[in-house]
């Protein structure tokens, strides 16, 4: 599913227009974003939640030539599916 076909579903089953839908995703985008990069937690309950987890700095190889990388360090953000999500 992607982005648009996630704001036709959301519209259909809340009965908004797609125009409201597209706006209450993007606004969810946003604060999600503004959260984590402030290192805060976003939690759904029966969801799940993101974090943001720290990857330090390592050493890699580059696959072609088999020459020593330096890979720095950063920031991703990882998801923990809840338990009431269920496929």
């Amino acid at each position: 599913m992607n982005k648009a076909e996630l704001v036709d579903a959301m519209a259909s089953s809340a009965g908004i227009s797609k125009a409201d839908s597209g706006r209450a995703l993007e606004g969810f985008l946003d604060a999600t974003k503004g959260a984590l990069a402030k290192g805060d937690r976003v939690s759904l309950v029966g969801f799940g939640s993101f974090s943001v987890n720290h990857r330090p700095a390592r050493k890699g190889r580059n696959p072609q030539t088999g020459a020593e990388i330096q890979i720095k360090a950063k920031n991703v953000v990882k998801f923990k599916a809840g338990s009431g999500l269920v496929v």
